[in-house]
């Protein structure tokens, strides 16, 4: 049940941000150094240019807290199973509040279920690095 809250707040924290071009050179600011390893991964690419045009910076960052928690903790909590990345998207998707904070994500409709789980997966390898 646990993890079902986060996975929510997670997903309400990235549908609440609107689109900053400053938050995007963040992203690819960041993104280098987490793509040494990760540079022919598509699903990494993918994600990171799905991310890169989404308006999910304005709440998020790669290693810090903003309005919404790092992608890096979000990917410490979840193992990247595809049970995981079905459960994220849908949060991505359908918004919710409660598992990082009271502060709730907005869904995310407008974005395909496709582009959602490439999103997450993105998010997802950043474990560890």
């Amino acid at each position: 049940m646990k993890k079902y809250y986060v996975a929510i707040a997670l997903f309400a924290f990235i549908g609440a941000c609107s689109s900053n071009s400053t938050e995007n050179k963040d992203a690819k600011a960041t993104a280098p150094a987490a793509a040494n390893d990760l540079s022919a991964n598509p699903d990494y690419q993918k994600g990171l240019e799905l991310v890169a045009k989404s308006d999910c910076l304005t709440c998020h960052k790669v290693s810090e807290k903003l309005t919404g928690p790092a992608y890096r903790d979000v990917a410490a909590k979840y193992a990247n199973t595809d049970e995981n990345v079905t459960l994220l998207a849908g949060k991505v998707l359908k918004g919710g509040s409660g598992v990082w904070g009271a502060i709730p994500m907005t869904p995310h409709a407008a974005l395909s279920e496709a582009d959602a789980k490439q999103m997450v997966k993105y998010i997802l390898l950043l474990r560890n690095k």
